[in-house]
């Protein structure tokens, strides 16, 4: 089955923080045995290749305080040569002085959308400052992937990762399409479930999920699949194709398996 993987991160060990580390080495990530070939963009889309990922995207993250920094200049030449990625931008409200502007630059260079990390640079999601970003998001008809859950990194704080806050944005975006990264993990699943079912414009993303508690998570998945997207957080899992290979494996429809892993992505990155 064909995959579109809606969550990839990239960097040099030297771009995250050490706590980072020992978050993916518990994970048992393969990042660290085959190190060299995961910083090498022909090589990453070869291996993302050997598990029928079609498309992945690839998350920039200005994170300072709790992640690291991995710009969104090096994810630009990461993937600039390989139409198989679609890079996304992070904007740090806090770090740059014009953040429509600094959006406005990479949407411009062929970035495909915006990953925003409220928990880790405190904000909430729905402040009237990060509406210009949205605003452009919307007008471009691209995607804004939004942090919610917990975290356990040094320095994030949970309260601006409620997913209820999203429920002013898609109201006031009604054409803005939102992923909800995460999908309230840890506090908020049947929040973050019922806001995917209410707006049209809003999908509940998996990453960070393991596969076997998704349908205690949320038991009415399969219903509404249409409404979920899949991402792997690499390399914050063990290989590449972990979790899709236990998504195939879930009792639930082939039609499901298929809206989650490809469908709902290409209708959203309007994929040809």
């Amino acid at each position: 089955m064909k995959v579109i993987d809606f969550h990839i991160h990239i960097g040099k060990k030297e771009d995250w923080h050490q706590w980072v580390h020992e978050y993916q080495k518990s994970a048992g990530s393969e990042y660290y045995k085959r190190y060299d070939e995961m910083i090498n963009p022909e090589k990453f889309a070869s291996y993302l290749k050997s598990a029928n990922i079609e498309k992945g995207v690839i998350l920039a993250e200005c994170s300072p305080i709790t992640t690291g920094m991995v710009s969104n200049e090096y994810v630009y030449d990461f993937c600039k040569d390989d139409d198989l990625f679609i890079p996304f931008a992070s904007i740090n409200p806090f770090i740059v002085t014009d953040p429509a502007s600094e959006f406005k630059k990479w949407l411009n260079k062929g970035f495909g959308g915006l990953k925003l990390y409220p928990s880790y640079h405190h904000f909430y999601p729905n402040d009237r400052e990060i509406y210009k970003l949205y605003g452009i998001a919307s007008e471009r008809d691209v995607p804004v992937m939004i942090h919610t859950g917990s975290s356990i990194f040094k320095g994030a704080k949970i309260k601006y990762s409620n997913p209820m806050f999203i429920d002013d944005v898609a109201v006031d975006f009604p054409d803005l399409k939102i992923i909800m990264v995460h999908g309230g993990r840890g506090l908020w699943y049947q929040e973050a479930f019922f806001l995917s079912r209410l707006h049209k414009n809003v999908y509940l993303e998996i990453s960070g999920l393991p596969p076997k508690n998704l349908l205690k998570y949320y038991p009415e998945l399969e219903k509404y699949s249409e409404n979920i997207v899949y991402g792997s957080d690499w390399p914050g899992v063990r290989s590449i194709d972990y979790n899709i290979k236990q998504i195939l494996k879930m009792p639930i429809s082939e039609k499901s398996k298929k809206d989650i892993l490809y469908k709902n992505a290409k209708r959203i990155l309007k994929l040809k």
